[in-house]
């Protein structure tokens, strides 16, 4: 897997495809790898390129001791698309990367020709301050919760009762989250936490944007999604049904009809157009 260095760090990245430029990011402590499961093929047979990475923190990236910020890894993304000239690209983000897709977007509009916005929010409410405060709290415990547990607990927060009651499907779901135990990386889930209220900043974009919110989603409720989709001009706002924050992995036929349908109605000739291939900066390997 290559690297590029970026804002005094290495960032792992995949490039695949031909066509405009499609830059994802993926949510805390996850891999971008979890997009080429359904997304990054769907995009490339659509006509796109992308870009996937993983965040700092997450492997084989560069994880720094102690706390992050949003504006460190929007500082990253930025320099990762500096770097690649992969830019102005569209920007897909989910979760803590829809928050770093904005922050990009708002910073950096030169570098944006489009934003998705998936399971995204411009603020905590008092729940989610609660479960962020308590679940840093059990990790500065240094309590580890078995396996089992984790994988249970994981379910009720990510998935949609749809899926949990397909007996066989959420068999599948339970082996898979048991076999990756909690992997959460601290300092990113840190920067979420201390994002504090955006809606005021976003009303500053003036990139097209949607929202797409999951209807059963209990990390970034669509209540929240549709606070950022107000609060950005003429930013459109779609709520997937039978899915929960992971809902690109639950319904991903759905969300990638969303997701091409509107890059395409933004789809345009770019300034400096590569294709698959072109030779990019490279730092390691």
């Amino acid at each position: 897997m290559p690297f590029v260095k970026t804002n005094d760090i290495q960032l792992s990245y995949q490039r695949s495809g031909r066509g405009e430029p499609v830059l994802l990011i993926m949510g805390s402590s996850a891999s971008g790898r979890v997009w080429t499961m359904h997304q990054t093929p769907a995009l490339n047979r659509a006509g796109y390129e992308t870009v996937t990475f993983d965040n700092r923190g997450v492997a084989p990236s560069d994880a720094p001791a102690g706390d992050y910020s949003i504006a460190q890894m929007v500082a990253d993304t930025r320099g990762l698309i500096e770097a690649l000239d992969f830019g102005p690209c569209h920007v897909v983000g989910s979760s803590m990367g829809s928050m770093i897709a904005q922050e990009l977007a708002l910073a950096s509009p030169h570098l944006v020709r489009s934003a998705t916005l998936m399971a995204t929010r411009g603020r905590s409410d008092v729940f989610r301050r609660a479960q962020a405060a308590a679940d840093r709290e059990l990790r500065e415990s240094g309590i580890r919760l078995p396996p089992r547990y984790t994988a249970t607990r994981t379910m009720l927060e990510m998935l949609s009762p749809a899926t949990m009651d397909d007996e066989t499907t959420a068999s599948v779901w339970l082996d898979m989250f048991e076999l990756t135990g909690d992997n959460s990386v601290g300092g990113q889930s840190a920067a979420v936490s201390a994002l504090g209220d955006r809606r005021a900043a976003l009303r500053g974009i003036t990139v097209p944007c949607q929202a797409v919110a999951f209807a059963d989603d209990r990390v970034c409720p669509p209540r929240l999604v549709a606070e950022v989709a107000e609060a950005i001009p003429d930013c459109g706002l779609t709520t997937i049904p039978d899915c929960g924050h992971l809902g690109y992995l639950e319904r991903p036929d759905a969300v990638n009809s969303v997701l091409i349908e509107f890059l395409d109605m933004h789809r345009g000739t770019t300034p400096r157009q590569r294709t698959a291939g072109s030779p990019v900066p490279v730092a390691g390997s």
